[in-house]
């Protein structure tokens, strides 16, 4: 028999409940570790009957491993315990064992504090560095847990989804059995388009099943990896900034995500900032220039007053008393000199802009009299410069600052460069010849950090222990700054990011959306997600969870060799060797991967570069050595050349996918193909902040481009209905990628179907027969359904009705609008290879807070949603005048297709709103009821005519002879 071997833990913790314990090593065990029957036996109990038996121990190497035991004077089996016993019977709950069990934490916790504090050394501080010790600190406790939505919110929402299926049922049932003979055609079409909503509902719907949402531990990551007196064994983090044209995003916004980045509560020898400037503009170069010289200024002063946030623009921009909670005068009097250092440093960075808008003749030159190698913008060499983190430059105070470099790929006529996607890539092989940080976040140039503790929230994830390992990416939620207080077209999207991302995370994790993503770097390459490792099981349930003695006989599991081999495998994982043909002697090669690649298939998959592969196999990061800076800068220069992914797998299986101008979603669908899972981090402080467009003209552009992305992707290879099965995508993560392709294709039946209420109204035929009893308990059943599904989804989503009701708006909207163009440019695009673009043309604007929200562009992309407004509000005046004509008994048919057409005009007029611009001290919905009401009284004045004679018409003789 083999007995078990002792476990013991903290009893307990902030979550209430202890933690399972592992071996420990014989000479460290206190002599004094109480039994649970410690001190004096009861009498009804026999010494071979206690509760808790201390096998032998047998040391090997520095660990402890239980061995038979024959002494056939014990017994086999364990005494069972009698559940009608009083457990005091049995040692547990008596006063002594209690001051034992105190005492004996005690102890374990002032050795795993002399341990920890005081570099232990020997065999006690591998033990700390060994997972299977006992969690008793702090430190070794989860780094984030999940928070399920509660069951009195989660419950009734999945019974309104069951019992809103169900009612759908019996609402097709009726509609296709009772066809309207009269109106077929409008019959027809209404059915097939309320059956395309019901089935792009379920798609939308099933993904939300299973909410959750999560909570980190700053404190425990940093108990982990932060020890008093040695240097922190937090991971590398390369951080990239993308920016294309500075007129369109100005300078000074890039100059601010920059800042936030460089003073981020991180170490700094552990952050590098990588800027990709691909449009090559000397203005982004000199801008970035004077920004690193301000950062030696800002980033100590972040750093030494801990001010949130530290993007010097939104800091200063803060409608807050700062001398609420900031009293030392030091910080008023070092405050007041930033501001004006940070002016004067705006005046610099916009008279940079204000040159730029004229282009010498020649092109830009350099102070050195050379001409600027990117005056060509379509025909330029690659550029590399960095600006901070090396030849000792250091802030104010002397302290180190983050790596900061500029990067400019190579751009020659003839080559596709595949725009952000190429950009983001070609910052992927440069970070990895210069940094090769393992994680890497991306950020658009407009988003900068709001919250310090970003980076550390993402790595409670990605360096947990225990389920860190299969994390591809950490998403956080997009928040904008600058949008009206009414959100007029739903900019924030705060439905998407409060309901279905938190379903999302519930599943296999969430989409990624483009900016503010925590990447390891391992998923980028195309690598598939490592094995998931099964939890001890435990077999005894008799006991506290810190203790894992058995209360029956273990078996004995036999290894297979396929497992062995795979362990074996493993541990030497980690054996460095030399890489052949790897010029610059670099080294620092993961055995496992190159053991299971040869060099050529590297080439073919990663590019021609020995020291870019060499970095590939670096699963923990690290620059390999024995490369010299002029080495490693020609290597940097090489990986972003224009041809470097030629006859690799660049944009296919590693780095951002190409195909798609949303590359975004087709990126995050491939790592999730490749069995990797997401995580949706929501701090309590927004991690970023960002700008969007807020008039009308810009939003609707925005939207377009997001579904022409995703219509290329239903049109590709990688689309999901087709792709990936097999491997580790779960169903319902399906079914959030195929929504996400196919809601272009809701443009068609929603357009016919916000058409519909106006020829009803024009030709005086309906959709639906005349309501029985039954029909008109489904359809009040449909509808009340609909409600309650959004009224619980915003209870547990944290959503309001306001947000909620200005996205089911702009769902409207935007499907008449951008998505119908986006569904033609695609399969122009796909099908005959033709590229249209949409031009705006700036019509006017005002001045003011907000002016941009009432600045007018014209574009083809507002006729098709003004002509529904325009046919509907005909309808209704066409409607009510033939009711006026034809009596009382037309009022009640007239009922039903009024509520129709209202339905699309209340959804329509945000749009309504915006088209007319700003309205001085006049209401914009006064004007549209100004005009729906004196149509309506005109008809009404024709239908009365009170200057007509009351005794009716007269007739006359016309004189005429009407027999001829």
């Amino acid at each position: 028999m083999l007995y078990p071997h002792l476990a013991v833990g903290r009893g307990s913790h902030a979550n209430g409940s202890g933690n399972m314990a592992s071996d420990l090593d014989s000479s460290s065990v206190p002599t004094d570790i109480p039994l649970l029957t410690y001190g004096q036996e009861d009498a009804g109990i026999s010494s071979d009957k206690h509760a808790l038996i201390i096998p032998p121990f047998i040391s090997r190497g520095k660990k402890v491993h239980p061995v038979p035991f024959t002494d056939s004077s014990m017994s086999a089996n364990p005494r069972p315990m009698d559940p009608k016993k009083d457990l005091a019977v049995y040692g547990y709950g008596t006063v002594a064992w209690k001051e034992r069990m105190e005492d004996w934490r005690k102890k374990q916790n002032e050795r795993l504090q002399v341990i920890k504090h005081e570099g232990g050394g020997g065999k006690g501080d591998d033990e700390l560095d060994d997972t299977d010790l006992p969690m008793m600190d702090e430190g070794r406790q989860p780094l984030s847990r999940k928070l399920p939505i509660p069951s009195s919110k989660i419950n009734p929402y999945r019974m309104i989804i069951v019992l809103r299926i169900v009612i759908l049922c019996l609402f097709f049932h009726y509609r296709i059995l009772h066809p309207v003979h009269e109106a077929y055609g409008l019959w027809l079409t209404s059915v097939i388009c309320e059956i395309w909503f019901a089935a792009s509902w379920i798609l939308d719907q099933f993904p939300k099943w299973c909410p959750i949402v999560r909570e980190t531990y700053l404190d425990r990551l940093s108990l982990r990896y932060e020890k008093d007196g040695k240097p922190s064994e937090l991971a590398s983090i390369d951080v990239y900034v993308s920016t294309v044209d500075p007129l369109k995003e100005p300078p000074l916004i890039t100059a601010n995500t920059v800042l936030s980045i460089l003073a981020v509560d991180y170490p700094v020898d552990k952050v590098s900032c990588y800027v990709s400037d691909d449009g090559a503009a000397m203005l982004t170069f000199e801008a970035l220039s004077e920004t690193s010289e301000f950062a030696r200024k800002w980033v100590p002063f972040c750093k030494k007053f801990n001010i949130e946030p530290r993007a010097p623009e939104w800091y200063f921009a803060q409608k807050v008393d700062y001398l609420k909670d900031k009293v030392d005068p030091t910080f008023v009097r070092e405050r007041r000199a930033m501001k004006r250092d940070y002016e004067e440093f705006k005046v610099r960075i916009n008279g940079l802009v204000a040159m730029a808008q004229k282009v010498p003749e020649d092109g830009w030159t350099m102070q050195d009299g050379t001409p600027w190698p990117g005056n060509n913008v379509r025909d330029h060499p690659g550029m590399i410069q960095v600006f901070l983190g090396q030849n000792g430059v250091r802030d104010l105070e002397g302290n180190e600052l983050p790596r900061l470099v500029y990067v400019s790929r190579e751009k020659r006529p003839g080559f596709d460069h595949h725009k952000k996607a190429g950009a983001m890539n070609a910052l992927v092989r440069v970070s990895a010849i210069i940094s090769n940080a393992p994680y890497i976040l991306n950020v658009d140039c407009d988003h900068y950090i709001n919250n310090s503790k970003a980076l550390r929230e993402a790595m409670c994830f990605m360096m947990d222990p225990i389920s860190g390992k299969r994390i591809c990416y950490v998403q956080f939620p997009q928040r904008f700054d600058g949008i009206d207080r009414h959100d007029r077209y739903s900019n924030r999207n705060v439905v998407f990011f409060d309901i279905n991302m938190k379903g999302l995370d519930g599943i296999q994790g969430p989409i990624y959306v483009g900016t503010g993503c925590v990447f390891r770097r391992q998923a980028l390459y195309g690598y598939d997600a490592p094995a998931k490792k099964k939890a001890p099981r435990r077999t005894c349930n008799c006991l506290p969870k810190w203790c894992c003695c058995c209360c029956g006989t273990r078996k004995k599991t036999k290894t297979k060799t396929s497992d062995k081999k795979k362990l074996k495998t493993k541990d030497t994982s980690k054996q460095i060797h030399a890489l052949e043909n790897i010029e610059e002697g670099i080294e620092g090669i993961d055995n496992e991967k190159s053991s299971l690649m040869p060099q050529v298939k590297f080439e073919k998959k990663f590019g021609q570069s020995p020291a870019f592969i060499a970095s590939t196999l670096m699963e923990d990061g690290g620059v390999p050595g024995g490369g010299t800076s002029a080495s490693l800068l020609k290597e940097a220069i090489h990986v972003i050349s224009c041809g470097y992914e030629d006859k690799s797998e660049w944009g296919k299986e590693v780095g951002w996918i190409y195909g798609s101008v949303t590359e975004d979603i087709l990126t995050g669908f491939k790592m999730h193909c490749h069995g990797w899972r997401s995580v949706y981090c929501i701090p309590k402080r927004a991690a970023f902040k960002g700008s969007a467009p807020i008039n009308l003209s810009d939003r609707l552009h925005q939207v377009l481009r997001w579904a022409l992305g995703s219509v290329e992707i239903l049109l590709s290879r990688h689309c999901p209905i087709w792709y990936g099965y097999g491997c580790g995508l779960k169903w319902l993560e399906r079914f959030s990628y195929i929504n996400s392709v196919v809601y272009p294709l809701t443009s068609v039946p929603l357009i016919a179907y916000c058409t519909l209420p106006a020829v009803c109204l024009l030709t005086g035929q309906f959709i639906v027969p005349e309501l029985s009893n039954y029909a008109s308990i489904i359809f009040m059943a449909l509808f009340i359904s609909i409600a309650a599904t959004g009224i619980l989804e915003m209870q547990w989503g944290g959503v309001g009705i306001h947000d909620w009701w200005r996205n089911e708006q702009f769902w409207v909207i935007g499907g008449a609008s951008s998505h119908l163009f986006a569904l033609f440019q695609g399969l122009l695009k796909v099908l005959a290879g033709v590229n249209t673009n949409f031009t705006v043309t700036s019509k006017g604007g005002d001045d003011g807070d907000f002016a941009e929200l009432y600045l007018f562009k014209w574009t083809s992309l507002l006729v098709p949603p003004l002509t529904l407004l325009i046919i509907n509000i005909i309808g209704v005046v066409v409607g009510i005048s033939d009711a006026i004509n034809n009596g009382y008994d037309s009022w009640g048919p007239l009922i039903g297709k009024l509520f129709f057409a209202f339905w699309v005009i209340v959804h329509l007029y945000p749009f309504l709103k915006g088209l007319m611009g700003k309205q001085d001290k006049v209401p914009t919905i006064i004007i549209v009821w100004s005009i729906l009401l004196s149509s309506i009284l005109s008809l009404l004045w024709v239908r009365i005519n009170p200057f007509l004679d009351k005794g009716g018409i007269v007739l006359e003789v016309c004189g005429l002879n009407c027999d001829d």
